[in-house]
């Protein structure tokens, strides 16, 4: 999987990739042809950077019967040579979940088509799914023998079966074809036996019942560096594995290291605390870590200083650690730490840990941190552009405390974002500090391809000023592909404005 190359937001394909309800407008005022080619990109070349947070199926969909667009590129790009060498289902999700939306609408070409790569597909799994929302039974049953094609006779293709099965996301087809296929038939009422025997084998080391078996526990399995049995004074358990690379390794050690904090809190007496505290302080990865999260979790007031300490470790594992925790801290003393921190004139606002204590304010900050939120805001963008996982903390920081000097750099991220759900919450933002908002960037929020978006815009948008706001409101309470809670937002606003017209 490659990361998506995104037009400039000022071009028809850019607005189109992004989602956003200008690019609908901008594509049905345009020359036909480029819409259609434009959308026909988006549609086989997925823009999303994370298909499992942002929507574009609907969307494009709609824009496909708008238009009246034919599926020749759809089907070009399902029946690509491509699909016998690559298996990833991100490269026919977005499409075959566009055929889904257009079935839905009526458009039986689409049908046919997801019918026909369900059958020999390599993401043909994917489009079952979209066939059990959409087809009927005997479309359904027609498709059995070649769905159990997929899998080859034999114990190894049965046990596959039965997993597929039990983790289907729709279970509609397979019940339908339990009644015509002994096959699945048998792997149906063989599944939950296969769960339950699994459940019943489960395997796993416990910790023992004392603060210093925790301590050790958390250093057990996926680890790098010395054993946890030499840490724990115990020579006669058996070391850990060593850290060979394996980039699960910092993952099992973090899960690990959380389950021991759960642990502590339940173990840890009065007189464990100098224990747990020099774990904190010099302890094994999993061990610090683990009581690190502890003290947190506590809110002990020796927490923020060791989190201080730790985020200025020569470990880097250590450092990312510490800065995770630092945003679980609550409380106002974890906040006056966060202050100091983050401001630059007495700590280090353009460090690791000055910008985890701005992520703290913006989470958890009091009326009052909105110009140190503001700041950090701006310092992400000039530094980082409309990037990274921590900008979204920050846009809703700026939102929750209301920061209207944050408008000007929450309007640039509405417009520049090329993650959908990243612009909606600078849409949601600018619903609380902007007056703007419901005259503007609401407006055009109508036609966004996120539902939560159209929710909020239906919610703010001004119903006089603009001719298109009402007439649009009435096309997405008749729309049944529209989710319910855009459904009476909207219905909500069109009551309203009946009552004000009499």
């Amino acid at each position: 999987m490659f990361e998506p190359v995104i037009a400039p937001s000022a071009s028809l394909l850019g607005l189109l990739q992004r989602g956003r309800g200008d690019g609908q407008l901008h594509a049905l005022a345009a020359d036909r042809t480029e819409a259609l080619a434009a959308l026909e990109e988006c549609v086989t070349r997925d823009p999303r950077a994370d298909w499992q947070v942002e929507n574009r199926s609907l969307y494009y969909a709609r824009l496909y019967m708008e238009l009246e667009a034919p599926l020749d590129g759809i089907e070009d790009h399902l029946h690509d040579p491509e699909d016998l060498l690559d298996d990833d289902e991100y490269r026919t999700g977005l499409a075959l979940s566009v055929l889904g939306h257009l079935a839905a609408y009526g458009r039986r070409d689409a049908l046919l088509m997801l019918r026909e790569y369900a059958a020999t597909g390599t993401n043909w799994a994917w489009a079952l799914d979209e066939l059990a929302l959409r087809d009927d039974d005997r479309g359904l049953l027609l498709l059995g023998t070649a769905v159990l094609d997929h899998f080859p006779p034999g114990p190894e293709g049965d046990a596959e079966l039965r997993e597929f099965i039990r983790g289907a996301y729709e279970p509609r087809p397979w019940r339908l074809w339990a009644a015509y296929h002994p096959r699945v038939a048998a792997a149906t009422e063989q599944s939950p036996f296969d769960l339950w025997q699994r459940q019943l084998n489960r395997s796993g080391v416990t910790p023992g019942w004392s603060t210093a078996d925790v301590l050790a526990w958390a250093d057990q399995g996926e680890l790098g560096g010395v054993g946890a049995a030499a840490f724990a004074g115990r020579p006669d358990r058996p070391e850990p594995a060593r850290d060979t690379g394996d980039p699960a390794g910092p993952d099992a050690v973090d899960r690990r290291a959380a389950a021991a904090a759960r642990c502590l809190a339940a173990v840890v007496r009065p007189e464990d605390r100098p224990a747990v505290l020099e774990a904190a302080r010099s302890g094994l990865p999993g061990a610090r870590r683990a009581a690190l999260r502890y003290l947190v979790d506590q809110q002990d007031p020796a927490a923020a200083g060791l989190i201080e300490a730790a985020a200025a470790d020569v470990d880097d594992r250590t450092v990312r650690a510490a800065l995770e925790l630092l945003g679980r801290m609550r409380g106002p003393e974890a906040l006056a730490h966060a202050r100091r921190w983050a401001d630059p004139a007495t700590g280090g606002a353009d460090s690791a840990l000055g910008e985890a204590a701005v992520q703290l304010l913006a989470d958890a900050g009091e009326p009052g941190d909105e110009a140190l939120v503001v700041a950090g805001l701006r310092r992400w963008i000039s530094v980082r552009g409309v990037t990274g996982s921590g900008l979204g903390s920050l846009v809703d920081g700026a939102g929750r405390l209301a920061a209207a000097e944050a408008v000007p750099v929450l309007r640039h991220i509405y417009g520049e974002a090329a993650s959908s759900e990243l612009r909606g919450r600078a849409a949601r933002a600018l619903a609380a500090t902007d007056a703007a908002f419901p005259a503007g960037p609401a407006v055009e929020c109508l036609w966004d391809c996120e539902e939560s978006t159209r929710e909020l815009a239906a919610r703010h948008v001004a119903t006089t000023g603009d001719a298109r706001v009402l007439e649009r409101l009435r096309r997405l309470a008749a729309d049944p592909a529209e989710e319910a809670e855009v459904h009476a937002a909207v219905r909500g606003r069109l009551t309203a404005a009946r009552e004000r017209s009499r």
